[in-house]
């Protein structure tokens, strides 16, 4: 089965954009979790422009299904992940001022620094999941750090979808392939949608979980969250 996490940066957003509380983040995880969300995935940015630092320690005591923080290994992540011990940290290597993520790592050039640091990660007894492109170098160097699981970054795919899916996804099968036989888990995410989500799922072998925020909320503004939720649960059957 592939589970889905729903990412509530977008709601964090929302609430920041006119102060207080409502929308109530954690609530709203709770809610994702009771209409189906088999997990509930962060960003926090330095800048704290959707969520905050604060709702991961929010967070933590309440998220009952699969917690996943993702973000750039600076010390102030990685001291995040010290105390939340989430069940995944998912390592991007976002710039601070990146509106989202635009790629994945470079690991082998970034060798040295990712190995130290999924290391320190896995100290707290957290999985590490490394955003990479569908690209084997990149994924055997995940394999080489130490990296339990890679997210394959799909905006390639879904950009290319419309126009020959079968072209778009062809890489993808083939990096899913490989990182099955290194021993990698697959996860993937990033612009994944209604429109291309399933034949992502059908193409994929051994895809363990996506991660979807903006274009899921954005559904739900039309639709409401507990059936966008179920559509999109519908999508990975």
């Amino acid at each position: 089965m592939t589970r889905l996490s729903v990412n509530i940066n977008k709601i964090a957003t929302l609430r920041n954009a006119r102060g207080g509380n409502n929308p109530n983040v954690v609530q709203v995880a709770k809610d994702c979790e009771r209409y189906g969300a088999q997990g509930i995935t962060v960003h926090p940015r330095p800048d704290e422009r959707h969520i905050r630092f604060r709702d991961i320690l929010d967070l933590m005591n309440v998220v009952k299904t699969e917690f996943n923080i993702e973000g750039y290994p600076d010390e102030r992540y990685l001291e995040l992940i010290r105390t939340a011990r989430p069940a995944q940290a998912t390592l991007v290597p976002d710039k601070p001022d990146a509106i989202t993520s635009s790629a994945g790592w470079d690991t082998v050039s970034h060798h040295s620094f990712l190995k130290q640091v999924v290391a320190e990660m896995k100290k707290s007894g957290v999985r590490v999941s490394v955003f990479v492109d569908a690209d084997k170098r990149m994924i055997e160097g995940a394999k080489k750090i130490g990296a339990d699981r890679i997210e394959l970054y799909t905006e390639p795919y879904a950009t290319g979808y419309h126009a020959n899916r079968e072209l778009a996804v062809k890489p993808y099968i083939t990096a899913a392939h490989l990182a099955h036989d290194l021993g990698l888990g697959i996860n993937a995410g990033h612009d994944l949608d209604l429109k291309n989500l399933s034949y992502l799922k059908q193409s994929l072998p051994y895809l363990d979980e996506v991660s979807i925020g903006h274009a899921l909320v954005c559904d739900a503004l039309y639709f409401g969250l507990e059936n966008t939720i179920q559509l999109y649960l519908r999508e990975l059957q």
